[in-house]
């Protein structure tokens, strides 16, 4: 079995598509591991804010097969291919890391960059495991996020309350 974390994302009825995604990834995978949902401003375009979240869970789907079974997912809520890269979406599964696993092939790239990219990705993943050590750099993910600027602002949201803030 090997251990997953993904990026979770969404700024087109977010509460909805989220909460209906996790119900999705809990019937195909079980037990999840949820990280604090984050809102914070579209990156790369105008647009509405976004929610994300990083998920964890266990798995023997082969790390190849992951990514199609996202995309099945995303376009069961919605989710149109083939526009701007940064644009509106109702729903974005990432892989972010499969174990430790290494890997550059084929369009698939694990551990994703992102996590070094984007705090709404790096912020909610150092705080679910600050002592996980990133397979390439070799740096914890709570140093990782130490050492992140710049810090963008974001919001802790509860999704089981509508439009509750936590701050």
């Amino acid at each position: 079995m090997a251990h997953v974390y993904i990026s979770v994302g969404s700024n087109v009825n977010r509460r909805h598509n989220i909460l209906s995604c996790l119900d999705h990834l809990r019937r195909q995978f079980g037990d999840l591991e949820l990280s604090t949902v984050y809102k914070n401003r579209a990156v790369g375009f105008d647009g509405d804010d976004f929610y994300n979240l990083i998920v964890a869970f266990n798995t023997d789907i082969d790390v190849h097969d992951l990514t199609p079974l996202f995309r099945q997912i995303e376009s069961g809520h919605g989710r149109v291919r083939g526009g701007e890269r940064f644009s509106s979406r109702t729903l974005d599964l990432d892989l972010l890391l499969y174990d430790d696993l290494i890997l550059k092939s084929d369009g698939l790239h694990v551990p994703r960059d992102e996590i070094n990219r984007y705090a709404f990705v790096l912020r909610p993943l150092s705080e679910m495991v600050p002592d996980l050590v990133h397979p390439e750099s070799g740096k914890s993910m709570g140093d990782l996020w130490q050492a992140f600027e710049p810090k963008e602002e974001m919001w802790a949201i509860a999704l089981d309350e509508p439009q509750h803030e936590v701050t």
